[in-house]
């Protein structure tokens, strides 16, 4: 399947996605205008499902669990989450400006 067709795809699964999120919230009665900013874009939320599925397809959980544990050096995670979305910008060059702004979010709370 052509990159294209598969960004294409995930990016309509990630605005069903969040379609629904709003629907969900709104209908909970919460107030739209103060939960939308918070809400991820459409193609942070393709990075999460690329990621998730990257880490899975190269057999990364451990990996993961090792980088985030509490005795892990520091830094490990931005090391660990860097090689994981750096690969998903070079698949996925229309990608490459929302993995480099997620990256400069990259913390504790980004597993």
């Amino acid at each position: 399947m052509d990159p294209t067709d598969t960004l294409d795809t995930l990016r309509a699964e990630a605005r069903d996605e969040l379609d629904a999120e709003i629907e969900r919230r709104c209908r909970d009665g919460e107030d739209p205008w103060q939960f939308i900013p918070d809400l991820p874009t459409v193609d942070e939320k393709v990075v999460w499902i690329l990621r998730a599925d990257t880490i899975a397809l190269l057999g990364l959980d451990e990996a993961r669990s090792h980088a985030y544990h509490p005795s892990a050096p520091s830094g490990e995670a931005e090391r660990f989450e860097f090689g994981v979305l750096r690969r998903i910008a070079l698949e996925h060059p229309d990608l490459t400006r929302t993995v480099w702004r997620m990256l400069g979010r990259i913390g504790p709370s980004f597993a």
